[in-house]
């Protein structure tokens, strides 16, 4: 690895990592257990100035593994589908990160990253189905500001009841 891609990876993790920020599901005082609301900082940007969310997922058709063209492009549809709803999970309740840095020597040895997304999306919107170019095809999908605070009201209160 490059001393300069050294670099951009350890200024990546450090950019990617400085804006954690741990909020405690719950809190237990002496008369009863009360789910604190999440800091309006963390909702108001998202769901209060927009309308709608709009995620859009893409898949490559050669890929698909079928051997009838029409079948392959069926499955690139469904893929690029679930795309679009993984953008909206990721929207709606954020991604868990998990990253190593493996440092020897002043030098970083190896940097890896994963990235969870778990959720439920209901009540989205197929805004459009699209060919691009040749071999892809893209799904666009919208999810009403409604629907969002549902959606993180039951995961909220989910978490909360299992914490219980």
């Amino acid at each position: 690895m490059t001393p300069s891609r050294s670099l951009t990876a350890a200024l990546l993790t450090t950019l990617a990592l400085a804006g954690c920020h741990f909020i405690p599901l719950n809190t237990v005082s002496q008369e009863a257990t009360v789910m604190p609301t999440p800091p309006t900082s963390m909702i108001t940007p998202l769901v209060e100035k927009r309308e709608t969310l709009v995620a859009t997922g893409y898949a490559v058709i050669s890929v698909q593994n079928h051997k009838n063209p029409a079948q392959q492009r069926l499955l690139a549809i469904r893929a690029s589908k679930l795309d679009a709803y993984r953008s909206l999970t990721e929207q709606v309740y954020g991604q868990q990160l998990d990253a190593a840095t493996t440092v020897a020597d002043m030098t970083v040895m190896s940097d890896t990253f994963r990235a969870k997304v778990e959720g439920v999306i209901y009540g989205a919107t197929m805004v459009s189905i699209t060919p691009v170019g040749e071999d892809t095809y893209e799904t666009t999908m919208s999810l009403d500001q409604n629907v969002v605070r549902d959606l993180r009201a039951l995961y909220l209160g989910q978490m909360a009841s299992r914490r219980r």
